[in-house]
């Protein structure tokens, strides 16, 4: 039992080792690929972002219905159109004579 112990440490130990080995690589890559980024580039790649972002939302909108013709709003413009035209009051009371 007391060996099964030893032996399962000192994996766990070597793969602790490795896992930290790796990340050290990952971060150094990661230095050496952002070492020519200057605030210009920076701020650069955030518009190129912000527009793309707004590019992808009106293109789900679009998708989804939100973006066509306000049908809601053609179906009011009818409606008073119609009602204008029948001579519906509109909460004013038409007075004839004196």
């Amino acid at each position: 039992m007391h060996q099964f112990l030893l032996y399962s440490s000192f994996f766990i130990a070597l793969l602790a080792l490795f896992t930290a080995f790796y990340a050290c690589v990952r971060v150094g890559q990661f230095i050496l690929a952002t070492k020519d980024l200057d605030w210009t580039a920076i701020a650069n790649m955030t518009g190129d972002l912000a527009s793309t972002k707004k590019t992808i939302q009106t293109l789900n909108n679009r998708l989804n219905g939100m973006h066509s013709p306000k049908v809601a709003e053609q179906e009011l413009m009818l409606q008073l159109l119609q009602n204008q035209g029948q001579g519906v009051p509109n909460g004013k009371t038409k007075h004839i004579g004196g």
